[in-house]
This record gives structure tokens, C-alpha cells and sequence, in this order.
């Protein structure tokens, strides 16, 4: 789906989320519905024409159009040639991560020891495994969703155990927007469910927030690692111990 499909697409969802029809928007716009019905069948909009329609939704152009790239359909698992792929060349792994976190060509030059024509051969790659739109101007579209599950015994989940598991743990966490707690209990199968809840929301609302720093200038945000685990265990220890 194209950008401007992608943009049509969000304004009807929007006209019939709050009760509106073709006839309210040709009376906003001073058209017959006729000529409304035929704009949004050849997708033939103006700017002036897409700035008249979000005003009339409540919203601005941009916000729109954010709201349209947000709705924008994104994977939420990868296949195992994707994750191999992506873990296969360090350089490779460290574009793909930056451009899942919706940095700039320029910026990944600017901090890393890659350059353009280096770091334009990974986008086209991973544009390849369909994780990434390269547009125009190298412009990046991400096709895949913040929150984006590991196969549960593929190569990302591998990479992690294996080059940055030990890394991770490897602090204090004593620092400023450092925290690490470790609690331990005996749940029934409902209250279990209950906490896999709480984390799911927590992935989402870390997702969120996310999204809602990228407004922020890049040096002015911090790369942050949350780590999310949860499993049935008993300490060996005390297993040892068992009748």
C-alpha cells in the first residue's frame, strides 16, 4: 500500500468512526457528493484538498498522517531467514537496529564507522527481507512493529543468549533510569495469566513511549534495554532437597 492509499485509507476509517458519510464531507468542502465520491475513488487528492478533509476530521494534515503511518499493518513476527539474516554480519545487525529505531541515514553515518554507500547496501537488504521500505531521498519506511515477538528458539533469540545476555546483566544497576528486581512466588494458573497480561502491556507501553520520543532530537535520547522474563523454576539448590 502506498503512502497516499495508506492516507485515504485512515481518512474513511475516520469518517466512519465518528458517523460522518460522503454527503457531510461534500458539505464541508462546498462539493457536490457526486465529486466527493469520485476524489476518493481515484485516490486524486490536492494537499490543499487532504488539509480541508483532516480539518474537518479534527485533526491537522501531519497528525493524519502520522496516525495513517501508525495504522500502516506491521509484522509482528519474522521468519527465520529474516532473524538469520539480520544476525549474520554485525554491521548488518547494527543498520537494522538503527533503523528500527527510526534513525536517518546521515545520523547512522554520523555515529557509526559506515559509510553512505556502505550503509545504503544493508538498507537495500534489509528492504530485500521486506523489514524495511527504502523510499526515496533514502528515506525509511520500518515494516515491522516495535514490539515484535523472537522466535522462540530462532537466531535473534540465540544472538541475544550467546553476545548480549551476559553483557546486559554485566551491571550494578545502580545508575540514574537503571533497576533491576528479582521476585519470586507461588501463583495459581489464573493469577499467572494475570502477570503475562501486566508484561504484554508493559511491551506495549514501552512501545508507546517509543513512538512518542522519536519527536525528540537523537542526541537528546538514550538507548534503554528492558529485559522482560518470566518462567516456571525452582532454585537447584532447593531441588537438591526435594523427597
Amino acid at each position: 500500500m502506498t503512502e497516499a492509499s495508506q492516507l485515504i485509507s485512515t481518512i474513511k476509517k475516520q469518517l466512519k468512526s465518528q458517523g460522518l458519510t460522503y454527503r457531510d464531507v461534500a458539505s464541508a468542502l462546498n462539493l457536490s457528493e457526486p465529486s466527493v465520491k469520485r476524489l476518493f475513488a481515484s485516490g486524486r487528492f490536492t494537499v490543499e484538498r487532504l488539509v480541508q478533509v483532516s480539518n474537518f476530521l479534527g485533526f491537522t494534515l501531519a497528525e493524519l498522517s502520522k496516525k495513517a503511518i501508525n495504522e500502516q499493518p506491521r509484522l509482528r513476527t519474522l521468519t527465520e531467514k529474516q532473524e538469520r539474516e539480520l544476525v549474520s554480519d554485525p554491521k548488518q545487525l547494527l543498520i537494522a537496529v538503527c533503523a528500527l529505531n527510526h534513525w536517518r541515514l546521515e545520523e547512522i553515518v554520523e555515529y557509526y564507522r559506515v559509510s553512505d554507500t556502505e550503509c545504503i547496501k544493508y538498507l537495500l537488504r534489509l528492504d530485500k527481507l521486506s523489514i524495511i521500505d527504502l523510499l526515496p531521498g533514502n528515506r525509511i519506511r520500518i515494516n515491522v512493529a516495535r514490539d515484535f515477538d523472537w522466535l522462540p528458539f530462532g537466531p535473534i533469540k540465540q544472538y541475544f543468549q550467546e553476545h548480549g545476555q551476559s553483557d546486559f546483566l554485566r551491571s550494578q544497576f545502580a545508575n540514574e533510569a537503571e533497576s533491576m528486581a528479582f521476585v519470586y512466588g507461588m501463583f495459581s494458573d489464573q493469577a499467572i495469566a494475570q502477570i503475562l497480561g501486566e508484561l504484554r502491556r508493559l511491551r506495549k507501553k514501552f512501545a508507546e513511549l517509543h513512538e512518542e520520543s522519536l519527536s525528540t532530537p537523537l542526541r537528546n535520547r538514550r538507548g534503554i534495554g528492558l529485559l522482560l522474563a518470566m518462567r516456571g523454576w525452582e532454585p537447584a539448590d532447593f531441588a537438591k532437597l526435594r523427597r
